[in-house]
């Protein structure tokens, strides 16, 4: 790999010490979850988190990469310009806070829930009111490149989220069950109240977006407020836009999990309710969670640096190198956890009802893997301030995924909001690549690339078409399966060849 490569491959695996370590560590409540709450009680939890997806984008509007596209003008006072950004987002962070939360009920309402549950929607609205706060420092971490500074913290916020967790749905109701250290019972009822429920995925989560303020001290102590509009004019003709984009993006990417109770037929799943099937979806939804972590960690590295190289010559072939060994790893990724979901799933699905939905994880896999080319595709647009593109494209994909929904959920369940999940992306993907190659060409080499992922894909579905009677022997033939496809792609694509090859 090139130089520039190899240092955008290097800022990746630092801000992966957040996003992946963290998330898995996170990812590490799956067991406990599908272990202490039924499928319709972990359908709270997916239902309104997808919510807070769609009202993450709408609390941050875009500002965040027009924030880094502005600080990269040889003519910006980066200080001044992140003055006036966060006060904007400071304002109009207490002003939607405090709709979401005068809105609590009708929120509460969509999920078919009992009047009393509002609490739920007004801890939301105080956690994303913190987190669109904590954006811009951020962002001016990585603007910086205070790679390590940037995981610490987010790693804080993880563990915090992590503990907190483990403390009030594990450890305190065993206290108060008696099942250890009943002595500390009375100290534990004054801290924990079991109607709570899973109410305390959200405090937990409130907890350490507030401390993670706290964490970002010397960022928030160096702001300064500005009231003026006028100089944020430009900022926000360029960013909603990709405000828009990022609605059409959340609309493809968790729509299905608010669509799947309202669209999927009464009894479709025998013996278990929508909500239940929300729950088992979100549930096997999370272990595509390892394409997830590799696509949120090459984005918090990429942006700023495709930004940083925009004028360099040898930028496109940068970019090409980029995509290919990054779609080369998801391949990877993809068969590891596609070929071994048995036994990831039941390692991470604690009770039996949610194992039901594992056929939809390589179909999920898969189409987070085109998400993620999509992200490294959409370069060329915000490169040439065309985001109007990236718009025009997230919409289709949105009208794209509900059609989809709306056709497959009544006839294939939760399966078919996987499928059109995949359809949207790999449609995304298509159509961010024809138009690249009208507007900033990019030597990427599409067609190896894709004789890849068909070979990804034949190795999943050989595997999963071999009967093995015996468990063990089944884990450790899927797992050799494994290998081998990591071993061929080494043999043909290793770097010292790499380096002597072009993209084609």
């Amino acid at each position: 790999m090139s130089g520039l490569a190899k240092r955008l491959a290097s800022q990746t695996a630092i801000y992966g010490v957040s996003s992946i370590v963290g998330r898995v560590l996170s990812y590490l409540l799956v067991p406990v979850y599908t272990a202490r709450f039924a499928a319709a009680e972990y359908g709270i939890v997916t239902g309104l988190y997808a919510y807070v997806s769609f009202l993450n984008v709408v609390f941050t509007y875009g500002m965040e990469t027009a924030f880094f596209r502005f600080a990269n003008r040889p003519d910006t006072d980066r200080q001044e310009l992140y003055n006036r950004v966060l006060t904007l987002l400071w304002l109009s962070s207490i002003v939607l806070t405090a709709v979401v939360a005068l809105l609590a009920r009708p929120l509460m309402s969509l999920l078919d829930l009992p009047p009393g549950q509002e609490r739920y929607a007004i801890w939301i609205a105080l956690i994303l009111g913190l987190d669109a706060v904590a954006a811009i420092p951020f962002a001016r971490l990585r603007l910086e490149n205070k790679a390590r500074k940037f995981a610490s913290i987010r790693l804080a916020n993880i563990l915090i989220y992590v503990g907190l967790n483990l403390f009030f749905i594990v450890f305190c109701p065993d206290v108060v069950a008696g099942e250890y250290l009943s002595g500390m019972r009375p100290v534990v009822e004054l801290l924990y109240d079991p109607t709570v429920g899973v109410g305390y995925v959200f405090l937990s989560n409130l907890a350490a977006s507030a401390f993670t303020l706290v964490l970002l001290g010397k960022e928030l102590l160096s702001f300064r407020p500005r009231f003026s509009l006028e100089p944020l004019r430009p900022l926000l003709r360029y960013a909603y836009p990709i405000m828009l984009m990022g609605l059409a993006g959340m609309v493809n990417e968790t729509l299905d999990r608010i669509l799947l109770p309202k669209w999927l037929p009464e009894g479709f799943y025998p013996g278990k309710s929508n909500l239940a099937a929300v729950g088992i979806y979100g549930a096997c939804y999370k272990l595509s969670i390892l394409m997830s972590l590799v696509i949120q960690a090459f984005r918090y590295a990429a942006e700023p640096f495709f930004f940083a190289q925009s004028s360099d010559k040898n930028s496109p072939r940068t970019f090409a190198l980029v995509l290919k060994w990054f779609t080369l790893c998801c391949a990877v990724i993809f068969v590891a956890v596609s070929v071994n979901v048995d036994l990831v799933g039941s390692l991470f699905l604690r009770r039996p009802e949610y194992l039901e939905g594992l056929p939809v994880v390589p179909v999920l896999l898969m189409a987070n893997l085109f998400l993620g080319v999509y992200y490294n595709l959409s370069v060329w647009f915000k490169l040439t301030d065309r985001t109007y593109f990236g718009t025009y494209i997230s919409f289709a994909g949105a009208a794209l995924t509900i059609t989809l929904n709306f056709l497959l959920i009544p006839v294939l369940g939760y399966m078919g909001s996987a499928i059109a999940t995949l359809a949207c992306y790999f449609m995304m993907a298509a159509v961010c690549w024809w138009l690249g190659n009208r507007y900033f060409p990019v030597p990427y080499p599409i067609g190896r690339l894709a004789a890849w992922l068909l070979a990804a894909v034949a190795v999943v579905a050989f595997s999963w078409a071999i009967p093995v009677s015996n468990q063990w022997l089944g884990y450790a033939l899927h797992i050799a399966i494994t290998l081998a496809f990591v071993a061929a792609l080494w043999l043909v694509e290793r770097p010292a060849q790499a380096l002597r090859s072009q993209p084609a």
